[in-house]
């Protein structure tokens, strides 16, 4: 509640000024809990930053968790001794291996093209039906077999008024697996028509039914047939649908494609030329993305060590320690992580300690690793994985690094976890803070109140005493003056 303003005109006293001194030294109390709520929203912001990055720890530490047939330890890189000829990719469940890989053929889509070109793309065709097929023919084109489950295709009606680039667009528009498209060079506008999928059992057949009478002719729409044992002569065959053809290991294989997929568990082979010599492709563990996650635990370690200290130090020059200092919950986490790299692990014979691994603490309390004695470890396979990934759950001191880290995080981001509980409990302090700043402003708007009453009373009061001196002061001069005379 605001002073009021015509306070003292009575008195002629400044009790607006004394209202205000007293109101404000009864609201001081605020500025204490003001600044206690502001730091416990800075604790908060804290302890979510720290949950954050304990967060980003349980990731890095679950993606080493995994068992050899899962998570990084089951990665695999794929290389080739010649990408020109075959490249490829490993899965999940590709084997550590090698193959030897020889391709004879390349798969092919079957194409063919109008024989004589047309003016141009507006030139008219003809008009009739053409019927698409697709399917597989014999060696020399004399028969051909429909492919087996395939849908029928329904005919294309074409008009008088249609031209080859209205036609184009209808084929295409049919989704037959066989596309369109116009070639214009200095002869003319062509037709080319090309399957849409490789292989023998992808090529196609054109048949029309020309209004000209004449389906196999090479004027009207027959000039865009294709169907040699019918005799058509207005198109020119380019290429047969064909399968692929390899070797692996010994085995033959043919695909109506050039990426082989299955044909290896868990690895992709595609095929990009062709070789008399064979080609070597390797299968390994992908050492890189194990390093990348050894680094990446280390890493997250490292941040959330740094900004524990940052938010627990002395700054001794300012004489201020950080938001988190003293805090219990803060030590607790860092302490319980630090007995995770320091204690031993029966996971793995070769590596019982993380040093072993060359996982190492530094004196700033961060981790690094030492990549020659890391690399030294990765020769043992087998026996970093344990190191890091073995489950035990009968003893918790044969568990591996990445699951004691796991399980460790979870805890501490669980509902009932430190770092939760932590934060819900200065969240708490917080709301009673608030309650307690509107409790002390209530009063202090009563105190204010009351003052006002009882300053207006006195500023009355006083104002009547003032009138009533000034009152006897002339009597007593009016008396004085008639005597004098």
């Amino acid at each position: 509640m605001p002073a009021l303003t015509s306070l003292g005109i009575g008195s002629g006293i400044d009790l607006n000024t004394m209202l205000t001194q007293l109101v404000a030294l009864e609201r001081k109390p605020l500025e204490q809990m003001r600044a206690e709520a502001s730091k416990l929203q800075t604790k908060v912001s804290s302890f979510g930053q720290i949950q954050s990055l304990v967060s980003r720890l349980q990731d890095a530490a679950n993606k080493l968790k995994g068992t050899a047939s899962s998570g990084v330890w089951s990665q695999s890189v794929a290389k080739s001794a010649n990408d020109q000829v075959v490249s490829a990719v490993s899965g999940s469940s590709a084997a550590p291996g090698s193959y030897s890989v020889s391709v004879t053929s390349l798969a092919a889509a079957q194409t063919v093209s109008s024989a004589t070109p047309f003016v141009d793309a507006s030139a008219l065709v003809g008009a009739g039906t053409l019927t698409l097929e697709i399917g597989s023919w014999d060696a020399g084109r004399t028969a051909f077999t429909a492919k087996a489950g395939g849908a029928a295709t329904p005919p294309i009606t074409v008009t008088a008024e249609d031209t080859v680039a209205t036609v184009r667009d209808k084929i295409n528009a049919l989704g037959a697996g066989v596309t369109a498209s116009l070639v214009t060079d200095a002869n003319g506008t062509r037709l080319a028509l090309r399957s849409t999928a490789t292989g023998a059992v992808n090529g196609f057949r054109i048949t029309a039914a020309d209004d000209d009478g004449n389906n196999a002719d090479a004027a009207g729409l027959s000039r865009l047939a294709y169907d040699p044992p019918g005799g058509t002569l207005g198109t020119l065959f380019g290429q047969a649908g064909a399968n692929a053809v390899a070797n692996i290991n010994g085995v033959p294989i043919e695909s109506a494609t050039n990426e082989l997929a299955g044909v290896v568990e868990g690895l992709t082979l595609r095929l990009r030329g062709t070789s008399a010599t064979p080609v070597d492709v390797d299968v390994s563990a992908d050492r890189e993305a194990i390093t990348e996650a050894v680094k990446n635990l280390a890493s997250a370690y490292s941040d959330l060590a740094k900004y524990i200290g940052e938010q627990t130090k002395y700054d001794a020059t300012s004489k201020a320690g950080g938001p988190l200092q003293g805090d219990s919950a803060v030590g607790n986490v860092l302490a319980r992580l630090r007995s995770v790299i320091n204690s031993a692990s029966g996971a793995s014979a070769a590596f019982a300690r993380l040093s072993d691994v060359g996982l190492e603490l530094q004196r700033d309390g961060s981790l690094a690793v030492d990549g020659a004695k890391f690399d030294k470890a990765l020769g043992d396979l087998a026996g970093l994985q344990k190191a890091f990934a073995h489950s035990d759950p009968l003893d918790a001191a044969n568990e591996g690094f990445a699951r004691r880290f796991a399980t460790l995080t979870t805890e501490m981001l669980a509902v009932d976890g430190s770092l939760t509980t932590r934060t819900e409990g200065l969240r708490k302090l917080i709301t009673q803070n608030g309650e307690k700043q509107s409790r002390l402003e209530d009063r202090v708007e009563r105190y204010q109140a009351r003052l006002v009453q009882q300053f207006t009373a006195m500023d009355s009061n006083l104002a009547r005493l003032n009138a009533l001196n000034s009152y006897v002061t002339q009597q007593l001069a009016g008396m004085a003056a008639a005597n004098n005379s």
